[in-house]
């Protein structure tokens, strides 16, 4: 059994995708998923799925959803399936690898021990293979109690995060051409994160493009100022002063 959280929410069983088939069952299966091998309580589901006007046989309801998850993720095979009843809840199960949460935190996790070691060729690797998991915005038409969301908010600043050192590696290992577009891309996305225009630049300035780097510390500066009313902080400030001044520092460095 494979279960997927890094976009829409997936069940895949021998390379078949298992349909949950009520946007309820959906909520309580999500939020068993985040909290994965621990106990959520009955009063935890049912915030999630009704927030504060509950039915009147919320719990009731609950009971029905939860056994039709356990007939659909019972193992073909007899065996007793993955959401055990434990006090004063549920708790689902899963095995190493089969929620993709867990591949991805293992892969980020990787990739900064390589990035802490100066390896950045097996950082770089690692980060694309953490990256590549994603298949669109995580759990996005479930963001609507307390868990899914914080859990969805604070998954998208790992991602944000995630992305930013991909960009970092492959700029210590030369590729400042191959990350144009991308930090192009991340900065549409996400206009008002400085770290991005500051790797573009260095990219842009890398790639003999001088004028265009600096270029994209008034677009960042326009952009900050319009959206904040808020100037350009220190990094960027000083990436522009060093790129005037074309610093010895930012040439590409030997990378191990």
């Amino acid at each position: 059994m494979r279960y997927e959280v890094l976009g829409s929410l997936r069940v895949i069983d021998n390379g078949e995708s298992l349909a949950v088939t009520a946007p309820k069952m959906e909520v309580v299966l999500a939020a068993l998923l985040i909290r994965a091998d621990q106990v959520v309580s009955v009063e935890q589901l049912i915030t999630e799925m009704w927030g504060g006007t509950k039915p009147r046989r919320a719990t009731a309801a609950l009971y029905v959803y939860v056994s039709q998850l356990r007939k659909l993720l019972a193992v073909r095979t007899g065996a007793p399936g993955p959401i055990v009843t434990r006090a004063p809840g549920y708790v689902l199960r899963t095995g190493t690898d089969e929620l993709d949460l867990h591949v991805f935190q293992r892969l980020v996790r990787e990739g900064r021990e390589h990035m802490r070691r100066d390896e950045y060729e097996p950082a770089s690797r690692a980060f694309e293979a953490a990256l590549g998991l994603w298949r669109g915005p995580a759990l996005s038409e479930l963001r609507e109690g307390p868990i899914i969301n914080g859990f969805a908010m604070w998954l998208d600043e790992v991602r944000l995060e995630c992305h930013e050192m991909l960009v970092e590696t492959n700029l210590r290992l030369g590729r400042h051409r191959e990350m144009v577009s991308l930090l192009h891309e991340l900065i549409r996305d996400h206009p008002l994160h400085e770290a991005f225009y500051r790797q573009l630049m260095l990219a842009l300035y890398r790639s003999e493009r001088r004028a265009d780097a600096l270029g994209v510390y008034q677009s960042a500066r326009a952009a900050l100022n319009r959206e904040l009313g808020l100037e350009p902080g220190r990094h960027l400030r000083e990436m522009q002063r060093s790129i005037l001044a074309a610093a010895d520092v930012l040439d590409v460095r030997p990378a191990v």
